[in-house]
């Protein structure tokens, strides 16, 4: 075909060089492959695949990920216990900038131009592939074009540097955005159940979650053993160590990331939490705020669950069960005098509340929304940062509102499915994103603070869906308690 200079076969698939990106993928469209695929991943579809999750929660395999006072024995002598289970699907992180990298391998030296988070781990990768030293190997990094975890692992940097020392050529490989969102690091699908005890007062003294799915440290792991290991190791023995992560979190320990948030944020004299390990073999890994991505619209949906059983204001349940918690305590009430809350809203509006400690930092959100229709819109989040000492107030703005941003498209459009094994989402047509006329308005406020400075690049997501789901709850009376939000 037209343009086309080499057909190779490398470890991950088959490449096309050719001399413009539109005649390379012309011509592997063309290519009749066959593929070896995996056996457990070929067995999932999502319309069947949630009962591995449910089924793994009450099974034996359970492991104790945290434990306070007298953990589950707590639950004995509650007056009350209140139950609710939830859902959260696989997420891609659909990047401004689909997966690329350019490597040329001329004089025993290898170039790589790439924007990633991990530019140790590119050298390294480039070097055992290349066969060539760290030394050897210089790594321009350009801007990145969009990040949020997904360019932590450069597999693509590895495939690039593969074509290049198969062709014998200088490669610039581009993903299609078909190819990004069909082979990323996915955020894990997760299930988590909950049981919370309280006394007769109606305050909680007993905090119980499960959470099933799969492990981001292994992938991370695997990765990051291939590209820090020294040069002198085998293949063979680098291969199998980088191995090691899947059975370390899936019986000998708990991937913190796993559970983060699950528990934390709030009082309650006795707390068990357990985790057991759901790993279809789709591909995760770090998504903007990790564990706290899903654990908040968990835990936060959940504590609406048990203020509204309790005939009780949200804000002030909160600030009830967070007295040991002075940071989000403090941001909850600058939240409650912020957003109007609790005053009666115009035009069928709702507010919901959520509330977040993530990466040092404590946010709190309250949703405005309305839902007519069935249809639901959001139509201004309020949004109070404590992340101690601040240098530049526009960042962190910036960072909450494209946290938030982030979120709210995950909350009301995010879900990656699959059929046979395979992603069925391919572009932005079945992958949506949050459009400007969508965006609603948003006010941040930070609490000014003489304390060290924490994080705001994570902390924006995690109180994004459950706020928006508790403010359809208090719009519809309907609990939503799978992601993402849909009343119909």
């Amino acid at each position: 075909m037209p343009g086309v200079k080499k057909i190779v076969t490398i470890y991950n698939g088959v490449a096309v060089v050719a001399t413009s990106y539109w005649q390379a993928k012309q011509a592997a469209a063309s290519l009749q492959v066959e593929w070896i695929k995996p056996e457990k991943l070929l067995s999932f579809s999502s319309d069947t695949g949630k009962k591995w999750f449910e089924d793994a929660l009450n099974g034996p395999d359970l492991e104790d990920a945290h434990e306070e006072g007298e953990g589950a024995q707590g639950l004995e002598g509650a007056a009350k216990v209140i139950s609710a289970q939830y859902w959260a699907p696989y997420l891609a992180h659909s990047t401004m900038e689909p997966l690329n990298c350019t490597v040329k391998i001329e004089n025993e030296k290898c170039d790589v131009w790439v924007g990633c988070q991990s530019p140790g781990v590119a050298q390294g990768l480039a070097a055992r592939i290349s066969g060539l030293s760290k030394d050897d190997v210089t790594v321009h990094s350009t801007f990145l074009g969009g990040g949020f975890g997904r360019r932590v692992y450069s597999d693509y940097v590895a495939e690039a540097c593969a074509i290049a020392v198969e062709s014998g050529l200088a490669v610039q490989l581009i993903w299609s955005r078909e190819d990004d969102t069909r082979h990323d690091y996915y955020r894990p699908a997760s299930l988590a159940s909950f049981k919370v005890g309280l006394d007769k007062d109606g305050n909680i003294q007993s905090w119980n979650v499960k959470r099933a799915g799969p492990n981001t440290m292994p992938y991370f792991l695997d990765q990051l053993v291939d590209g820090k290991a020294p040069g002198f190791m085998p293949d063979g023995l680098v291969d199998w160590l980088s191995k090691r992560g899947y059975g370390l979190f899936d019986g000998l320990s708990v991937d913190e990331s796993s559970t983060e948030g699950l528990y934390e944020d709030y009082d309650a004299p006795h707390k068990h939490v357990q985790h057991v390990t759901v790993d279809p073999g789709l591909p995760v890994g770090f998504w903007r705020s990790v564990g706290h991505s899903f654990s908040g619209y968990f835990k936060e949906s959940m504590m609406d669950e048990v203020a509204h059983d309790q005939a009780q204001d949200p804000i002030q349940y909160r600030l009830r069960h967070t007295k040991n918690n002075p940071n989000l305590n403090a941001a909850l009430i600058v939240a409650e005098q912020k957003s109007g809350w609790g005053k009666t809203l115009a035009n069928n509006h709702f507010h919901g509340v959520a509330c977040h400690n993530s990466f040092q930092s404590s946010v709190v959100q309250v949703a405005e929304v309305s839902v007519q229709n069935n249809q639901i819109k959001v139509h201004k989040i309020t949004c109070v940062v404590n992340c101690g000492f601040v240098v530049n107030p526009d960042i962190v703005e910036a960072q909450m509102k494209s946290g938030i941003i982030f979120a709210l498209t995950a909350a009301l459009y995010g879900e990656i499915t699959l059929k046979n094994g395979e992603v069925q989402q391919s572009n932005f047509h079945d992958y949506a994103i949050m459009r400007m006329n969508q965006v609603p308005e948003i006010d941040v406020f930070i609490i000014p603070s003489d304390a060290p400075p924490t994080g705001v690049g994570e902390p924006g997501v995690p109180p994004v869906a459950a706020a928006v789901a508790n403010a359809i709850f208090a719009a519809t009376g309907k609990r939503l308690r799978s992601l993402p939000l849909s009343l119909s």
